[in-house]
């Protein structure tokens, strides 16, 4: 081949790579969001099956399964705390990388991703230490009982050795989906999720391990999980590529990201506070049954969440990439796509669980109290659900703009300045049934919530709209001045 025909096909490479990285600025939105979303979704979904298997397993364990369940649920504040912490980093540097990627510089790009995973290895072993040393005296405080304290301590002494698998998997996967492969982070999930319902009736029945032989299942799963997502970001098919001689911390950077991501892990923090109020109230007013309950209740409502934040994901590279690029339009067309289906999704769950609450419940547990009791709770809990899919949309949508302060206040309202002061306000004002009252802070919160949210991001949205078409005219002014007079 001659020196011109290498140039040739050289620069053919190029341009293919080039257009290869910019799909998520040319590609019909409806398809893209389709094609993204559909694996994120998926993953969720099977997050989410990953998420409340253990749960299952245990809560029809023989004889004592029951406080087997409430004693995995004490646990649970912890556990969202540990991936509140991958979210921080999966939520804040993903779409920062995104956006760079959308202005073609794909060095700031690989640059974030290697000082996030650097400070996601440093929180991963700072959670471990403290998980070891401190768990039992965590679980006591956030409404452990004589009766289920055993159970709660004999799973988080495994579940504590794994934290830096749950914090790599969950933080850096992210990255994948967030360059558009969305089909590899979602495998990334499946090979945990299939690993630990196969290990989970192995280790918890088969060996009479119990509690301990479902935190170790699931240890080993997300390990499973880590290594592929590692394998991934190191290997050759990556656009973004974890590189050594980007570990050295980058304050301009990181600081960034961190302060986007500060919005979802108050979020998911604020879930395990929550649940931490949620299950020390009820233990008060309701005994061991209604922190049970709450159990059952806070792994449906993963059914709500999960599903939504997988949308969000998938929407998130479209949003981020062409906000990067200035194109307002498809930003605009993106976000009504994904509020139309979060909407139709949240309506729906909301339709089924209050038909059939009782099928949620019996999912986690034989116990025909526990049941009756459910019932009527997820009834009350869940009333506001059909709103999730607005609040969940507006708050993707900050986050996938980089609009972190939005997105902070947002989470903020809904979860300390209302539900967690009503989780102690309903008791005072009805007194004949504190245990319910309780169980109503949450949709009368999210109500409010979802009305808040709606005004501000009303107003923050246009504005960033108004601002990206203003830049797109400047720049093109700039560049037929540039050209003397003729359009690039």
């Amino acid at each position: 081949m001659t020196e011109h025909g290498r140039l040739k096909e050289d620069q053919s490479l190029e341009v293919s790579e080039k257009d290869e990285k910019e799909f998520l600025g040319k590609e019909p939105v409806g398809r893209l969001l389709l094609k993204l979303a559909l694996p994120t979704v998926v993953a969720q979904l099977i997050n989410m099956l990953y998420n409340i298997v253990d749960r299952i397993y245990i809560g029809h364990i023989p004889k004592e399964g029951q406080m087997a369940l409430t004693g995995l649920g004490v646990c649970l504040p912890l556990i969202l705390l540990v991936s509140a912490f991958a979210a921080l980093i999966a939520n804040g540097g993903a779409p920062r990388a995104s956006i760079f990627m959308g202005k073609g510089d794909m060095q700031s790009a690989e640059k974030t991703l290697g000082n996030c995973f650097v400070v996601q290895m440093i929180i991963s072993v700072l959670l471990t230490v403290i998980l070891l040393l401190w768990n039992e005296q965590f679980l006591w405080w956030f409404g452990a009982s004589e009766d289920t304290i055993g159970y709660a301590t004999d799973y988080m002494n495994i579940y504590a050795i794994g934290t830096i698998f749950v914090q790599i998997t969950l933080g850096m996967n992210a990255f994948i989906t967030a360059q558009g492969f969305a089909g590899t982070g979602m495998f990334s999930v499946l090979i945990g999720a299939v690993a630990n319902i196969a290990l989970d009736p192995l280790f918890i029945y088969g060996f009479g391990m119990g509690v301990k032989g479902a935190a170790l299942a699931t240890i080993l799963s997300q390990a499973a999980s880590c290594v592929w997502v590692l394998v991934f970001l190191f290997g050759k098919k990556t656009y973004l590529k974890i590189k050594i001689k980007y570990f050295v911390l980058n304050a301009k950077l990181i600081v960034p990201c961190l302060l986007l991501g500060f919005s979802t892990f108050v979020m998911q923090s604020s879930e395990s506070i929550i649940l931490i109020c949620f299950d020390s109230s009820l233990q008060n007013y309701g005994g061991d049954i209604a922190v049970g309950a709450m159990t059952i209740l806070s792994s449906v409502m993963q059914f709500a969440m999960l599903p939504l934040q997988g949308l969000g994901q998938g929407a998130q590279p479209i949003i981020s990439y062409n906000y990067g690029a200035g194109k307002a339009e498809r930003v605009k067309k993106a976000y009504k796509l994904l509020l139309i289906v979060s909407v139709c999704y949240s309506v729906l769950l909301w339709a089924i669980v209050m038909a059939v609450p009782q099928i949620f419940a019996m999912m986690f547990t034989p116990v025909t109290e526990l049941i009756k009791y459910t019932e009527r709770a997820l009834r009350i809990y869940m009333a506001g659900a059909l709103l999730f899919g607005i609040q969940m949309a507006c708050q993707m949508t900050f986050t996938a703009m980089g609009n972190a302060l939005a997105s902070v206040i947002v989470a903020v309202v809904r979860k300390f300045v209302l539900l967690i002061p009503l989780i102690y306000i309903m008791p005072a004002i009805f007194v004949s049934d504190k245990a319910t009252a309780v169980f109503m802070a949450e949709p009368i919160a999210d109500v409010i919530a979802v009305t808040f949210t709606v005004v501000l991001f009303f107003f923050q949205f246009r504005r960033f709209l108004r601002k990206m078409r203003m830049n797109k005219i400047i720049k093109g002014y700039d560049e037929t001045t540039l050209t003397g007079g003729q359009n690039i």
